[in-house]
C-alpha cells in the first residue's frame, strides 16, 4: 500500500512538471516583463508638492529649507561653503535649489556663478524675491527643470561643483542622477550630497520601527530616503574619488536640536516626536563628497588609487 502511494505521488509530480514545461514553451517569446516602477515620486509630483506647500516651508524654515540646521542658519551655510569647498571663480549647480536661499547666500559671499534647478514654478517665482533681497558678489540664476536632465539642460563638463542640499532624496532614479552629475562635472569637479540616509536595522523590532517612520517620511514629503550602500556602489562604479563621508560637523551648542523641525512637522502632522522613550531615530544625516577624476581613468587606471590629486 505504501509503495502504491509513493508511485502515485511521483506520477502526479511528474505530470505537473510536464504541464509547466508545456505552458512555458507555449508562452509567446516576446512577452514583456512586468514593468517595475522606480522608487520615489516622479518630478511632476515633487513639483506639485512644492507648489502646494512652499508657503508652509517658508513659514517655518524661511528661505533656507534645510532640516539639519543651526539656530543661526548662517553658521550652517558658512560651514557648507567650507565643507563643499566653494571658492571664488567657480561655476556651481545647486540641484534642487528651493527658493534660492543657500545659493543667494553663497553668491553674497563669493564671486561665483550659481545655476539653480527646481521642479516647482512657485519656487522659481519666489526665488526672484530671495535673490533681489541680497547684495551679491556673484550671480544666481534659477530655472524650472528636472535635475535628472541636467546634462540636456546645461551640457557636459560645465560645473566645478554640483551640490544637493537635502534635495537628493527627491530623486526617483538616484543612480541615474549620480551619473548625470558625473557627466556635468568638469574633471576635478566635486559632487557634494548632504541628505538623509536610511539607518541600518540593528534588529528586527527596531527595523520595523525604522521602516514605518521612513515610509511615512517618503509619503508625506514625496521623498525617497536614500540607501547608503546603493549610493556608494553607484559612486564607486563611476570611479569617483571618495574624499569624505561624515556626519555634518556642527557644534552642539549651535545645532537647533529639532525645535524648528518639529514645528514644521506639526504643520504636516507627520513624524512628530512625542516622546524619546523607545524611539528609534530612523535616518542618518551624512555628507558625501566625491571628486570626478582630473585624468582619463580609462588611460591611467593606476592613478585612481593614489591620494587626492592636487
Amino acid at each position: 500500500m505504501l509503495w502504491y502511494l509513493i508511485i502515485t505521488l511521483t506520477l502526479a509530480l511528474f505530470i505537473s512538471i510536464l504541464g509547466n514545461i508545456y505552458l512555458i514553451r507555449q508562452a509567446p517569446a516576446d512577452t514583456p516583463a512586468p514593468a517595475v516602477r522606480p522608487s520615489g515620486s516622479k518630478p511632476a509630483e515633487v513639483g506639485a508638492f512644492y507648489d502646494r506647500t512652499t508657503h508652509q516651508f517658508l513659514e517655518v524654515y524661511g528661505e533656507v529649507i534645510q532640516a539639519f540646521r543651526t539656530n543661526n542658519v548662517d553658521d550652517y551655510l558658512d560651514y557648507t561653503m567650507s565643507s563643499a569647498e566653494l571658492h571664488d571663480g567657480q561655476r556651481i549647480l545647486d540641484a534642487g535649489c528651493g527658493v534660492g536661499g543657500p545659493a543667494s547666500y553663497f553668491a553674497s559671499r563669493l564671486y561665483v556663478e550659481i545655476e539653480g534647478l527646481t521642479v516647482s514654478p512657485v519656487q522659481v517665482e519666489r526665488s526672484r524675491q530671495t535673490i533681489a533681497a541680497r547684495e551679491l558678489k556673484g550671480t544666481v540664476h534659477i530655472q524650472t527643470g528636472d535635475y535628472h536632465q541636467m546634462q540636456d539642460i546645461f551640457g557636459p563638463e560645465q560645473f566645478d561643483r554640483i551640490i544637493f542640499l537635502e534635495s537628493f532624496g527627491h530623486s526617483y532614479r538616484q543612480e541615474q542622477l549620480i551619473e548625470s552629475a558625473y557627466a556635468c562635472l568638469k574633471p576635478g569637479g566635486i559632487l557634494y550630497i548632504k541628505d538623509l540616509f536610511r539607518r541600518e536595522h540593528p534588529n528586527t523590532e527596531d527595523g520595523a520601527k525604522i521602516d514605518a517612520i521612513v515610509d511615512g517620511i517618503n509619503k508625506a514629503y514625496n521623498y525617497n530616503v536614500a540607501d547608503f550602500t546603493s549610493i556608494m556602489k553607484a559612486i564607486r562604479k563611476l570611479n569617483f574619488i571618495l574624499l569624505s563621508v561624515k556626519t555634518p560637523e556642527v557644534k552642539t551648542e549651535q545645532f537647533e536640536h529639532l525645535t524648528i523641525s518639529n514645528d514644521f512637522q506639526n504643520l504636516f502632522d507627520i513624524g512628530k516626536i512625542v516622546t524619546w522613550e523607545n524611539y528609534v531615530f530612523p535616518i542618518d544625516f551624512y555628507e558625501v563628497k566625491v571628486m570626478k577624476p582630473p585624468f582619463d581613468i580609462n588611460k591611467e587606471k593606476h592613478l585612481y588609487f593614489l591620494n587626492r590629486p592636487q
